[in-house]
């Protein structure tokens, strides 16, 4: 529904406190309340841009790519294997071997 950047900027203007929270809602046609959650969500995760190390997204992201990276490598030897697979066998039966098996 909002962006996380308009959440943001929407929970910066709050921390600002040149208006109000009851202001700033009615200035977005936002209830207050969801305004204070947003700012205590804020508040809570803030300390996550100072850690050091990958964050648990980027963790997540890491271990997508290297299962999409396996999962490739299995595509390419399975196509290697089927293609193997029909040129011994036009080897060995002959080249109408598919029409032979409808």
């Amino acid at each position: 529904m909002y962006t996380p950047e308009f959440k943001t900027r929407v929970v910066l203007e709050i921390l600002s406190e040149v208006e109000t929270v009851n202001q700033i809602a009615a200035k977005y046609e936002i209830n207050p309340v969801v305004l204070s959650r947003w700012k205590k969500e804020f508040l809570e995760r803030a300390s996550e841009v100072f850690k050091k190390g990958p964050s648990e997204t980027e963790k997540e992201l890491e271990h997508s790519k290297k299962h999409i990276a396996e999962l490739e490598r299995k595509v390419g030897q399975l196509t290697y294997e089927v293609d193997w697979l029909k040129k011994k066998s036009t080897q060995i039966l002959g080249p109408d071997w598919k029409k032979k098996m409808r």
